[in-house]
């Protein structure tokens, strides 16, 4: 769909690239078809590991930094990180270039759209197309207070517009936290961690002497470091699917996702609970918060051979799990 509206806006004349220099792609997801650019020409920015990952391994450069001769980006869902990407973009593009903002109905686009023309910026456009819209920006505008900058919330913990809970903790982390026993074990993985707040738990436990954390997400994992500044954390830019541990730990400690882009996918959450089966010792326990809805029930009892809840609420329920099973 992305390619469909590109295609569009270049046949169009909405959208005309300089003849040189380096283009931007600000957060493309894993599958977008960008063919409508040279692969030669396209630098891609993105801070999600697993889509870095994917085009990396099709031959996609990762941005090396500014200036840029053009850009696109792809709306993500939150408005504050629409905001904050296309503000980005008018400071790395060189002033005059275009900037093309792509994105779903579902995405927000209309109301990025609406926010662009209160701030009386010129564009091209829009174009619809595939249950979406495209248009044109010229870089160079002054887009003060769209940039990201960071909050402290309760607790005294950083984190960035359009992240997960980056206006509070989450209630389901919050329940887990209060969970965990003393006696966690000494090593322990924070897996899918966010900005940190089940790590600086963790590390209270008196047993911790070795913490893995683990987040996909760069500026998440950026604020992990400010919130938890223990020499016993070491921090993991990974795909918490397929993070390999020094060693095996003692403990695993997760409020896994569920949703890719705008649709639940308990799939997602599943092979976050056979990666942590793998990565722990033969009596390893997996602590597990989730949404009271999600189906994890079976998997867990095929991965675990103890598997109890500990607590619930009218939302989430908390899982101990342990001794995992280990392929013959």
């Amino acid at each position: 769909m992305r390619s469909t509206r590109l295609d569009f806006a270049l046949e169009s004349g909405a959208l005309v690239l300089p003849p040189e220099g380096p283009v931007v792609i600000y957060r493309p997801r894993e599958g977008d078809d960008l063919s409508s650019i040279s692969i030669a020409r396209i630098h891609v920015a993105t801070g999600f590991r697993p889509d870095a990952e994917w085009f990396n391994a099709r031959g996609y450069q990762a941005a090396e930094g500014p200036p840029y001769a053009a850009a696109v980006v792809c709306l993500p869902r939150s408005r504050d990180a629409a905001r904050a990407l296309i503000s980005r973009a008018m400071v790395e593009v060189v002033p005059g270039g275009p900037v093309a903002v792509d994105g779903q109905k579902t995405d927000g686009i209309d109301s990025i759209l609406k926010d662009c023309r209160a701030m009386g910026l010129s564009m091209s456009g829009p174009l619809s197309k595939a249950h979406g819209k495209i248009f044109v920006l010229q870089a160079g505008a002054d887009l003060t207070g769209w940039d990201a900058r960071p909050r402290l919330i309760e607790g005294g913990f950083q984190t960035l517009p359009g992240m997960f809970s980056a206006d509070a903790p989450d209630r389901g982390s919050v329940l887990l936290a209060q969970a965990l026993p003393e006696k966690l074990g000494t090593r322990v993985i924070d897996l899918g961690a966010g900005w940190g707040y089940l790590s600086r738990a963790i590390l209270s436990r008196s047993s911790v002497a070795e913490l893995d954390v683990v987040e996909a997400e760069q500026d998440a994992l950026d604020c992990a470091q400010v919130n938890v500044e223990d020499p016993r954390a070491r921090f993991h830019w990974a795909d918490a699917r397929s993070f390999k541990p020094m060693r095996p730990a003692h403990a695993v400690v997760m409020n896994p996702p569920f949703h890719a882009g705008r649709d639940a996918d308990p799939a997602l959450g599943v092979a976050f609970l056979r990666a942590a089966a793998s990565m722990l010792v033969p009596d390893g326990t997996l602590w597990l918060v989730a949404n009271r809805h999600l189906p994890y029930h079976q998997p867990l009892t095929t991965l675990f051979r103890q598997v109890e809840d500990i607590g619930n609420d009218s939302a989430f329920r908390l899982t101990r799990a342990s001794h995992p099973v280990r392929a013959r």
